[in-house]
């Protein structure tokens, strides 16, 4: 009977050893782990795959020619590519949108560079830039003429919280006239932050 009681102890001082390893292993190393990532909230990052025309135009609706890639005398604002309005000196309409999902409870910030280039001196082109939101009338919420300026700047519009997921689409609608100059639209770095 004594080797069995000794063979009990032994077992016995063994799991009280391992479960003492394990529980200075666990405090050591923060706990348990699940092995999956902590996941962003549903209010944070930039959610457009494509904000600076890298990809093309891949992930939005635009009209033929209208993504090109800079160079040295007409560079990006950042990278290799923006999108590009009118400039032809003929009449005509170019339009580039895109569409996102706003989740509940978030506000989505739309963020954009435009460079003007023009021999205009009146306003007969311009860069129209609205922003839709379901439940919300469309809004033009800047309208761009020549003098905007050669260098580029930044323009932003907001969606405003609500209850409900939605959806938002940002649109650039160039019209240009024939016989008043040339004004060419340049867009690039067009960000969807949700906050």
């Amino acid at each position: 009977m004594t080797s069995n009681v000794s063979t009990w102890g032994e077992l016995m001082k063994s799991l009280v050893t391992t479960a003492l390893a394990a529980t200075l292993l666990l405090l050591a190393t923060g706990g348990v782990s699940d092995a999956r990532p902590a996941a962003d909230g549903p209010c944070t990052g930039q959610i457009h795959a494509n904000p600076g025309f890298e990809l093309g135009a891949t992930g939005w609706t635009a009209g033929p020619r209208m993504v090109v890639l800079g160079d040295a005398t007409r560079p990006a604002h950042t990278d290799l590519a923006y999108a590009t309005f009118a400039g032809l000196d003929v009449t005509r309409s170019d339009l580039l949108r895109t569409t996102v999902t706003v989740p509940a409870g978030c506000d989505l910030t739309v963020r954009f560079w435009v460079r003007t280039i023009t021999t205009e001196t009146s306003r007969s082109d311009y860069l129209n830039v609205g922003l839709a939101v379901t439940g919300i009338p469309p809004k033009t919420r800047f309208s761009l003429a020549f003098d905007g300026g050669a260098q580029w700047r930044q323009y932003s519009m907001s969606t405003g919280t609500a209850t409900t997921e939605r959806t938002a689409t940002a649109s650039f609608l160039a019209s240009e006239t024939a016989g008043n100059g040339v004004t060419a639209f340049d867009v690039d770095d067009v960000t969807f932050t949700l906050s």
